[in-house]
């Protein structure tokens, strides 16, 4: 019993160890992928901005709630940036694939700020909030300057 639960998680480590791009059947999938990822992400994020700017009234839980889920969603879209994704209904640039260690490092501090993001959401603070905000907004408005078509 012990070799086969061994077995089972060795196959599992395995599996977990093929690139995510390899989930792609075609480039047109994983722009589908990354667009949708990004596009929760936003959502989330944005329900936070929003309270934070005072368009919507503030509610603890809901912000809280979001910061998790925008945190979470700033960890998968990066999969769909696969050889092959730079063409079609896309608006990356393709300095994302020539100039990879520079995307990489935006993705990375876009990430870290959503965790703050999620810090401070989670403590209820709204000032805190809005600093978060701030500074998660400016590591996506990065990115986008210099990797998004407009």
């Amino acid at each position: 019993m012990k070799k086969l639960t061994a077995c089972l998680l060795a196959g599992a480590a395995l599996a977990m160890a093929v690139p995510a791009s390899a989930q792609f059947a075609k480039a047109e999938d994983a722009i589908k992928y990354r667009k949708n990822a990004l596009f929760v992400m936003q959502q989330n994020f944005g329900r936070v901005a929003g309270m934070a700017g005072g368009k919507i009234p503030f509610d603890a839980g809901v912000a809280a709630e979001s910061a998790a889920v925008a945190e979470y969603m700033a960890k998968l879209p990066w999969a769909g940036f696969g050889p092959g994704t730079d063409k079609g209904e896309t608006k990356a640039k393709p300095e994302i694939w020539t100039d990879k260690a520079k995307f990489d490092d935006y993705a990375k501090k876009m990430q870290d700020e959503m965790s703050k993001l999620t810090i401070a959401a989670k403590s209820g603070n709204l000032d805190n909030i809005k600093v978060a905000v701030n500074a998660t907004g400016g590591a996506c408005k990065s990115c986008h300057d210099d990797f998004r078509a407009k």
